[in-house]
């Protein structure tokens, strides 16, 4: 009964890229792993260890030290910076493409013009740097939480206006703009003039909701994000919906992968909570893909949290040994991250990093499955493992490991 289990680690990277000094200087220097063991040299993830996570790393900065049992790798980003909804796109086989930078300001002629053409009656808030305002409960302009220009938002109370008709608003927006993501979301809000007091401007080019501050996460918050190129039909949950082959997504990935013929855990942050759903996930011994995000390693980055990202890495790694304990031989685990997030490195923000490619299957000899040259490799190798045809991205690695394990066997 073969299980596929993906751990996605988030921003646990293990390295700045070769093309960081040229596009993204910022990270320079950056290595999430490196530096918080660094930070705590006594620091010891037993299963992590085992599973070679200070191969990939390349050197051993603490009491950890290198497993000649391990199967693992390295991969890079296929996508630019460091970004998770990308990263978690190209893990399930997309093409990254490379999106736009602007302001909001710069599309709001054509996306109203959109909007009108859909029946709807956008109105423009604000003079120097207006955004749109829609059905007295919808402001669409920049987000002013991610790096500026590679996000548009649609903040909605959703008090006053469906869910489902945010979407459909969030889907014109991205049919006619080119940024890397457009997020459709809202909540309950007493009143839409939470949202009109919370517009902000930005670096006197960008404006929009400051949707902490707004309240629109506090109380029955929705979401949906909308990525630029992103096919759900290429990706790995419609390959194996195909075969008869069953995705759960559990975690942030389960907000911002496509999973319609799956089943997925939404709205989860807290780290034992989805281990507890992936390990009955694994106890029922159902075949199927299994991916996971673990999200608040990424949330300790952005707070540059050195204690409290050390303090999760220790629970998923004390939890990866029971996820182990219930595998058989016909099941394969892989343990990666989607981009880097240090906390050392002086800013808060997201890292360009390569990421480690850590492989289990019981009774599978070390291996090296080398410099990886994107995340979509892991999605390949899940089509290939359960025989569905591939993404649209990436080069499977079972071939390598099943080679490695006959050699073995033959040796």
């Amino acid at each position: 009964m073969a299980r596929f289990i993906t751990i996605v680690i988030d921003s646990f990277g293990v390295g700045a890229m070769d093309d960081v000094p040229r596009v993204r200087p910022q990270d320079s220097g950056a290595n999430t792993c490196g530096h918080i063991l660094a930070r705590y040299p006594s620091l010891r993830l037993p299963t992590l260890e085992k599973l070679g996570l200070i191969n990939a790393l390349g050197y051993s900065p603490g009491v950890m030290q290198p497993a000649h049992s391990a199967a693992w790798g390295v991969a890079a980003l296929a996508h630019e910076g460091g970004d998770t909804f990308m990263g978690h796109q190209e893990i399930m086989g997309t093409r990254p493409q490379a999106p736009l930078r602007m302001p909001f300001s710069q599309v709001i002629d054509e996306v109203e013009q959109a909007l009108r053409e859909a029946g709807f009656a956008p109105q423009r808030r604000g003079e120097r740097l207006p955004l749109l305002w829609l059905n007295d409960a919808v402001a669409i302009g920049d987000n002013l939480e991610a790096d500026a220009g590679q996000v548009f938002n649609i903040t909605a109370n959703l008090s006053v206006i469906s869910f489902d008709k945010v979407v459909e608003i969030g889907r014109i927006v991205r049919r006619h703009v080119r940024v890397g993501r457009v997020i459709a979301f809202g909540g309950e809000l007493a009143s839409s003039q939470q949202l009109v007091d919370a517009v902000e401007e930005k670096d006197g080019r960008y404006v929009g909701v400051n949707a902490p501050r707004s309240g629109a996460y506090d109380k029955g918050f929705r979401v949906v994000h909308l990525g630029y190129g992103v096919d759900e039909q290429v990706q790995v949950p419609a390959k194996l919906h195909a075969v008869g082959v069953p995705t759960f997504l559990i975690g942030k990935v389960a907000d911002i992968v496509a999973n319609p013929q799956g089943k997925s855990w939404q709205n989860l942050v807290d780290s034992q909570q989805i281990f507890d759903i992936t390990l009955q996930c694994v106890a029922e011994n159902t075949p199927a893909f299994i991916c996971v995000n673990i999200q608040e390693t990424d949330l300790a980055g952005h707070a540059q949290d050195v204690a409290r990202y050390a303090d999760r890495l220790t629970l998923v790694d004390r939890n990866l040994a029971q996820l182990m304990a219930l595998m058989t031989p016909d099941d394969c685990l892989v343990v990666m991250a989607d981009h880097g997030n240090d906390p050392t490195i002086g800013h808060s923000h997201h890292t360009r990093e390569n990421v480690p490619l850590l492989v289990y299957i019981p009774g599978l000899p070390g291996c090296e499955l080398g410099q990886r040259n994107t995340l979509s490799d892991v999605g390949a190798t899940v089509c290939d493992f359960f025989a569905a045809s591939p993404p649209q991205h990436g080069a499977s690695f079972l071939a390598a490991l099943r080679q490695n394990a006959q050699g073995e066997n033959h040796g």
